[in-house]
C-alpha cells in the first residue's frame, strides 16, 4: 500500500470520514474514562491516519469533492464570459445585433440537424463540434462589434472634413513660409517663423488623424468582407449537416472553418485599439453556446402581453 501524499493527509483531516473517526475512536475511549479503553481507541484512531486515507471509498469521495471545486470553478468562468458576450451584443446597433442573430439561427439549425443524425447513428455532435460553432460565432460577434467601432470612429473623422482641413493647412503652411523669405530679421518675423512652427506641427496632426481614416477604412473593408466569409462557411456547414447527414462531412467543413480563425486572430491582436475584443472562449469542456439573451423582434413589431409574459417566465 503506498503512503498518502501530503494533500492527500490534509484532505483526509478536512473530510467528515475524520470526524467520525476521531469520535468514534479517541471520544469514545475518553468516554469510558478508563485508560486501557483510551489506549485501544489512540491505538485505532493512528490505525485509521494509516489505512482509512488509502481506501478506495475515501478516494472516491476525494475524487468527488475535486470534480465539484472544478465544476463550480469551471460554471463561474462560463457565467463570466457569457455576461461579457451579452454586453458586447447588447451594444451593438440594432441592425448588427439582428445580423448576429439570423445567423444564430443558423447555427441552431446545425444542431438540430446534429440532433436528428444522432438520432440516426451518425453521431455528429460527437466529441467537440458543436463548440467550434460557439467559436465561430463567437469570432463573428468580436467583428461585428470591430465594425461598429471603426463605423463611429470614421463618421466622427469624416464629418470634420478632415481632406479638407489637410488641403487648407497645406496652403496656409506654404503661405507663410514664402511670406518669411521675404522678410528681414525682426521681431515681426521671429512671431511669424514661431506661428509657421506652430502651423507646421498642426498639420503634421491632421496629416496622422488623415493616416488613421485610412488605415480604419481599410481595416473597416477587411472587418467586413471576414464577416461575409464566416456567415458563409457557416451556412455551408448547415447545408451540409441537413444534406448529407455525414459525421465525417460535417467535421471536416467545421475543421476547414476554424482553421482560418487562427489568421483572424493574428491579425486581430495585432490592432492595438482591438486587442480587448482579442481573446477565446474559456477553457472547459462544457459548451458555452452562442446565444445571449433574447433574439430582437422585427423591426415596427411589438411583443404581445402573453408573449412578454413567457419571455419573463423562461
Amino acid at each position: 500500500m503506498s503512503e498518502p501524499t501530503p494533500s492527500r493527509w490534509r484532505a483526509f483531516l478536512q473530510s467528515p470520514h475524520h470526524a467520525i473517526m476521531a469520535v468514534a475512536t479517541l471520544g469514545a475511549g475518553f468516554a469510558t474514562g478508563e485508560p486501557l479503553y483510551f489506549v485501544a481507541g489512540t491505538t485505532a484512531y493512528v490505525l485509521g491516519w494509516v489505512y482509512l486515507p488509502d481506501m478506495e471509498f475515501f478516494q472516491k469521495w476525494v475524487a468527488k469533492r475535486a470534480s465539484a471545486v472544478t465544476s463550480g470553478a469551471e460554471a463561474a468562468e462560463i457565467a463570466q464570459f457569457k455576461r461579457r458576450r451579452e454586453a458586447m451584443l447588447g451594444s451593438l446597433s440594432s441592425p448588427l445585433r439582428e445580423r448576429y442573430h439570423l445567423l444564430a439561427r443558423v447555427c441552431r439549425d446545425i444542431e438540430k440537424a446534429a440532433a436528428d443524425a444522432d438520432a440516426s447513428g451518425f453521431n455528429i455532435s460527437a466529441d467537440t463540434r458543436l463548440r467550434k460553432i460557439d467559436e465561430l460565432m463567437w469570432m463573428y460577434l468580436r467583428l461585428l462589434s470591430m465594425q461598429q467601432s471603426l463605423q463611429t470612429f470614421l463618421e466622427t473623422e469624416r464629418a470634420e472634413d478632415l481632406a479638407g482641413c489637410v488641403t487648407e493647412a497645406e496652403r496656409e503652411t506654404r503661405a507663410l513660409e514664402a511670406e518669411i523669405k521675404g522678410m528681414a530679421e525682426s521681431a515681426a518675423s521671429d512671431n511669424k517663423q514661431r506661428l509657421l512652427e506652430s502651423r507646421r506641427d498642426r498639420l503634421d496632426v491632421l496629416r496622422k488623424r488623415a493616416e488613421r481614416v485610412g488605415e480604419a477604412e481599410g481595416n473597416l473593408e477587411l472587418v467586413v468582407s471576414e464577416q461575409e466569409r464566416l456567415s458563409e462557411q457557416i451556412k455551408l456547414i448547415r447545408a451540409d449537416a441537413v444534406a448529407t447527414k455525414s459525421a465525417s462531412a460535417v467535421s471536416a467543413r467545421i475543421d476547414a472553418s476554424v482553421e482560418h480563425l487562427n489568421e483572424t486572430n493574428k491579425w486581430l491582436s495585432e490592432m492595438d485599439q482591438f486587442r480587448d475584443l482579442a481573446g477565446d472562449l474559456p477553457m472547459v469542456p462544457a459548451r458555452v453556446g452562442f446565444e445571449a439573451g433574447p433574439p430582437p423582434l422585427p423591426s415596427g413589431t411589438t411583443a404581445r402581453p402573453q408573449q412578454r409574459a413567457r419571455e419573463r417566465q423562461g
